[in-house]
């Protein structure tokens, strides 16, 4: 944990009264300079603190009032929580890869994307993300777009949907989600932000007022160091890249193809098989994975690999892959 992030957390925690839901003008300026900074955003848009990106996921269809008889849209293989999400608001879902079956219908009401992904690590080039926009913008949709992993391109510069490549400064319809959870190694904190529609975030800021959806204090003051500083950052991509190179080159020995994988914080990777017999074969070498099936039917062969443990794990377990 970066030392200028404790500090500012310690020193904030004498903060008896109840915070802002909106975030302090501190906060809301630091997001907005590293959204404008970060995404090549050239337009006016709304900025909203959260609890997390995870608890973002899970209620934003409920919070963006979609229910039973509406459709959400999510990536055909994703983080799981898209879909549970939906359900809680009584939506139904539909995969990205099953879009054909949907038309032109007003049913839909949300489309999220992720990229860089997860699990997979693939990035959406700005016309991809162009295309996602402008098929919503027909259907009167809002696009949500998870961009958690933005600052982990190894392979390829990942694009925000914010960014003018894809939105132009007109942000109707749009919401970009983001976590310092992996930029600066805050989970623990539980420190996101959204950037997007103002008239979007005007909404969400007054239902969450109400569910009581506000970020303490000493975390929205730790988040205004953390998104002041880009050493760290630095310093964290680094530290990734090396257990990246390392597990990768022993995986391909090992056999394992890995496929996409060109940014975030996991190795997409497969023995050709299904993923429950790669799980029991990397158990057996006292090595943990998340099998494919996790994320959607289309992930069968593939596990997933991070690169979030110790350097002296991900050494131990580089030794038992060769």
């Amino acid at each position: 944990m970066p030392a200028l992030i404790r500090r500012a957390l310690a020193e904030e925690s004498d903060t008896p009264g109840y915070p802002l839901t909106a975030g302090t003008p501190a906060l809301r300026a630091a997001i907005t300079g590293w959204l404008t900074r970060t995404t090549g955003a050239s337009g006016d848009f709304g900025v909203l603190p959260t609890i997390g990106s995870k608890e973002l996921v899970a209620w934003l269809p409920t919070l963006l009032g979609v229910g039973p008889g509406d459709i959400v849209v999510i990536p055909s293989v994703c983080y799981p929580t898209y879909e549970v999400g939906a359900l809680l608001a009584g939506a139904t879902v539909v995969r990205s890869d099953s879009l054909t079956a949907v038309g032109p219908s007003p049913r839909v009401k949300l489309i999220w994307v992720n990229s860089p992904s997860n699990p997979t690590g693939r990035v959406l080039p700005a016309e991809h993300l162009r295309k996602v926009v402008d098929w919503a913008r027909e259907r009167g949709a809002v696009v949500a777009s998870d961009e958690c992993y933005l600052a982990l391109g190894w392979e390829t510069h990942p694009v925000s949907v914010l960014s003018d490549a894809v939105t132009a400064g007109d942000y109707t319809g749009v919401l970009s989600v983001h976590s310092l959870s992996k930029r600066s190694n805050l989970a623990g904190y539980r420190a996101g932000f959204l950037g997007g529609d103002p008239a979007l975030i005007a909404g969400l800021l007054a239902v969450r007022k109400h569910a009581g959806m506000i970020l303490p204090a000493p975390v929205q003051a730790a988040m205004v160091a953390a998104l002041g500083d880009e050493t760290h950052v630095v310093e964290q991509r680094e530290r990734y890249r090396a257990r990246r190179d390392t597990l990768r080159t022993a995986l391909t020995k090992a056999g394992f193809e890995i496929t996409n994988s060109e940014a975030g914080l996991y190795l997409w990777a497969s023995r050709g098989e299904e993923c429950w017999q790669t799980v029991d074969w990397l158990a057996e070498r006292g090595i943990l994975a998340a099998p494919g099936a996790f994320y959607g039917p289309a992930a069968a062969q593939h596990v997933r690999i991070a690169l979030t443990a110790t350097d002296e794990r991900v050494a131990a377990a580089v030794t038992r892959l060769i």
